[in-house]
C-alpha cells in the first residue's frame, strides 16, 4: 500500500528510532557533546608509540566512535523518511560536517601508527589487552604503503567534505527532484513511484509494462546530462583517491580494503560469460511461455504463469519468512520475531521517503529495515533480505567487540541471500499446485538472473567506467549509453528486444555511487546458495557453522570468514556450483512446461 503522506501510515509499520534517542532535542544534546569529547583523543598526538598511551586512545576512540554511529544512523534514517524535509536535511548535513572535521583532526593517527617499526606493530597485535584491536593494527602494517603523511592524510579527509556528495546529490535527485508522471491504469490514475514501477513491470497488460517503463525512463532521460556529470565525478573521486593512496586503480584500492583477490572478481566475470547459453535459453523460453510476438526489457519481471504470484498483506508475508527461516532454529526466530513485533521496520511507501530496501545496524542499540513493501512476490522476498542483514549484523554485535563487529561488505550479501534461497526452498517443497511451482522455479531462475547475472553485468559497467578515466578518456552519457547497452545485448542475447530506454538503466542504479558494490551481490548468491544447500541437506552442523559465520563480524578477512560456512571462493566449485543450479532448475521447469 502506497500512502501519500507519513502521518497517515500507523504507528506499528514505522520504525522507532527513539530506540537510539528518545527526542530529537536528545540527539541535539549527544551532537553538542560529541563534538567537544572527541577533542580528547587530539591530546594523544605524538603519543601513540607509548603502549599505555594507545590503548587509551583506542578505548577511548571506541566510546566516541559508537556515540558518532548512533547519530548519524538516527540523522541518516529520520531523513530517509522524508528527504524534502529542510529541517531533516539540516540534522543529516550537519552529523556529516562533523563526522568529516572528525576525520580531518583525527588524521594524525594513521600516519603516526603506520611509523611505527613493523616488530613494534606485530608484538601490539599479539599482545592480549590489544585483542580487540589486533586485526585493525595488522591490517595497518599490511597497509603502510598506502598510508601518506599527516599533511597528505588531512588533506585527503578534508575533500571529503565534497566528493562524498556526488552520491548525496543524486540520492535528492532521485527521492524528490526527479518528478515522475502519472499514467493511467485499469482506467484509474496512478502516480509512478519506484516502488509502483517495480509492481508495473509486473502488470499481465503489456501495453501497461510499456507505458510504464517509457514514462518511468521518460524522467531520467531529461535529466541524462546531470545524471552523466554526478556519475562521472563519482568515478573520477574513486580514481583520485585510488592513486593518492599509491594503487595502481580504483579496483585494486576497492578489493585491497576488502582483503578480496581480485581473481575472484575475474573469475565471476569469466564463469558468467561461460554460462550465458543457459541464460539465453531462459529468455527463448520465456518469450515462448508469455506467447508475445516481442520480447521486450519490460516483460522480464512479469511472472510467466498466471494466477500463481504469491500476493499478499505484509503480516502473511511475515508469517511465511518466518517458516522459510525455520531451518535456522528457534534463537534465530526469536529475534527475528523481535524485529517484526518491536518497530525496527519502517514498511510502507511515500512519495518522498527514500526508495528502495536497505538495513543498517546501529551499534549498542539493534538493527533497523526500511522497506517500500507492495503486495508482490518481489516485495516478500525483500524483507527475507533485508532480515537477513539484519541478523548478520545482530549477531556480529552480539559476538564481538565493537572495533570487529563490522563485517566486510564483501560478505555483506551472504546471510541477506542466504534467506531468500532459504525462502524460497521452503515455497517449493510446500506447494502442491503445479502452476505455483512453475511459477517458484521461475522466480528462482529470476532470482539468479538479476542478483548473479545482472549485478556481474552492472560490475563489468563499473570496470568499464573506471577503466575509461584511468586511461584519460571522457565519461559522456553517450559513451555510458552506448557500453550498458553492449553489455545489455550480450547479457541478454537475441530473443529480447533491447529497448532504446535500456541503455539509460546505468543512470539511476544508486550503488553505482559506492565504487565496486555491485559484484558482491553476485559473489553473495553464489556463497548464499551453497550454504542454503548444506543447511538442508546436513541440519544442525551446517546451522552451527552458519552461525559462527554470522558472529564473525570483522575479525577475519571475509573469504577465510566464508570458509568457516563451507564456502572456499578461491576455487571454481561454488560458481559451477550455482551455475549447474541455474541450469538443472531450467530443465526442471521446461519438463513441467512440456507435460
Amino acid at each position: 500500500m502506497s500512502y501519500t503522506n507519513r502521518s497517515e501510515i500507523p504507528e506499528k509499520y514505522k520504525w522507532n528510532l527513539g530506540d537510539i534517542f528518545a527526542t530529537p532535542e536528545d540527539w541535539e544534546k549527544c551532537l553538542v557533546e560529541m563534538s567537544q569529547e572527541y577533542k580528547k583523543l587530539l591530546a594523544f598526538q605524538g603519543k601513540l608509540g607509548d603502549r599505555d598511551s594507545l590503548l587509551e586512545f583506542l578505548k577511548l576512540s571506541d566510546q566516541i566512535d559508537l556515540k558518532m554511529d548512533q547519530l548519524y544512523c538516527y540523522a541518516s534514517m529520520s531523513y530517509n523518511e522524508d528527504s524534502q524535509d529542510p529541517a531533516l536535511q539540516a540534522r543529516f548535513s550537519r552529523i556529516y560536517a562533523l563526522l568529516t572535521q572528525y576525520s580531518e583532526d583525527l588524521a594524525f593517527v594513521s600516519p603516526e601508527l603506520s611509523a611505527l617499526p613493523d616488530a613494534q606493530l606485530k608484538a601490539l597485535a599479539a599482545d592480549p589487552d590489544f585483542a580487540d584491536y589486533d586485526v585493525s593494527l595488522l591490517n595497518l602494517l599490511k597497509g603502510k604503503a598506502h598510508i601518506l603523511s599527516e599533511r597528505e592524510e588531512k588533506l585527503l579527509a578534508g575533500v571529503g567534505a565534497f566528493s562524498g556528495q556526488f552520491h548525496e546529490v543524486f540520492n535528492r535527485l532521485d527521492s524528490g527532484d526527479i518528478k515522475f508522471e502519472q499514467i493511467t491504469v485499469d482506467g484509474k490514475k496512478v502516480q509512478l513511484g519506484h516502488g509502483t514501477y517495480s509492481m508495473l513491470l509486473q502488470h499481465k497488460d503489456q501495453k501497461v509494462r510499456k507505458k510504464a517503463f517509457e514514462t518511468y525512463y521518460k524522467s531520467y532521460i531529461e535529466k541524462i546530462n546531470t545524471l552523466a556529470g554526478l556519475y562521472e565525478g563519482s568515478v573520477k573521486s574513486d580514481c583520485f583517491y585510488a592513486k593518492a593512496k599509491n594503487f595502481g586503480s580504483a579496483m585494486e584500492k576497492a578489493l585491497f580494503y576488502e582483503q578480496v583477490d581480485k581473481k575472484v572478481y575475474d573469475n565471476l566475470i569469466k564463469c558468467m560469460h561461460k554460462s550465458f547459453k543457459p541464460l539465453h535459453r531462459y529468455i527463448a523460453l520465456r518469450k515462448k511461455l508469455m506467447c508475445v510476438k516481442t520480447l521486450n526489457m519490460y516483460d522480464l519481471y512479469v511472472s510467466i504463469f498466471e494466477d500463481a504470484d504469491i500476493s499478499c498483506e505484509y503480516e502473511e508475508a511475515c508469517e511465511l519468512v518466518k517458516k522459510g527461516l525455520a531451518p535456522l532454529g528457534e534463537d534465530y526466530l526469536a529475534v527475528v520475531e523481535a524485529a517484526f513485533n518491536n518497530r525496527w521496520i519502517d514498511v510502507h511507501e511515500t512519495p518522498t521517503k527514500r526508495s528502495g530496501a536497505y538495513s543498517m545496524g546501529v551499534p549498542g542499540v539493534h538493527p533497523y529495515m526500511l522497506l517500500n513493501y507492495q503486495k508482490t512476490t518481489h516485495d516478500i522476498f525483500t524483507i527475507a533480505h533485508e532480515m537477513g542483514h539484519s541478523m548478520h549484523t545482530y549477531y556480529s554485535q552480539k559476538s564481538q567487540p565493537f572495533a570487529k563487529e563490522n563485517y566486510k561488505i564483501f560478505v555483506a550479501e551472504v546471510a541477506s541471500t542466504c534467506n531468500e534461497v532459504l525462502l524460497l526452498k521452503y515455497l517449493l517443497s510446500t506447494v502442491t499446485d503445479v502452476n505455483v511451482k512453475k511459477y517458484l522455479l521461475q522466480y528462482y531462475l529470476d532470482m539468479l538472473r538479476t542478483t548473479m547475472y545482472r549485478q556481474a553485468m552492472f560490475a563489468e559497467f563499473e570496470q568499464i567506467s573506471h577503466d575509461l578515466v584511468e586511461s584519460g578518456q571522457p565519461l559522456t552519457a553517450d559513451v555510458m549509453c552506448q557500453k550498458y547497452l553492449e553489455l545489455n545485448k550480450m547479457y541478454y542475447g537475441r530473443s529480447v528486444k533491447h529497448n532504446d530506454q535500456i541503455k539509460y538503466e546505468w543512470a539511476r542504479i544508486p550503488h553505482f555511487y559506492r565504487a565496486f558494490y555491485v559484484y558482491k551481490y553476485a559473489t553473495g548468491i553464489i556463497s548464499a546458495v551453497c550454504i542454503a544447500e548444506k543447511i538442508l541437506r546436513d541440519g544442525e552442523s551446517a546451522v552451527e557453522n552458519y552461525k559462527k559465520f554470522l558472529s564473525l563480524g570483522g575479525s577475519m578477512d571475509p573469504v577465510s570468514e566464508l570458509k568457516v560456512a563451507g564456502v572456499d571462493l578461491t576455487s571454481k566449485e561454488p560458481f559451477e556450483i550455482v551455475a549447474k543450479s541455474f541450469e538443472d532448475t531450467l530443465a526442471e521447469l521446461e519438463s513441467l512446461c512440456e507435460q
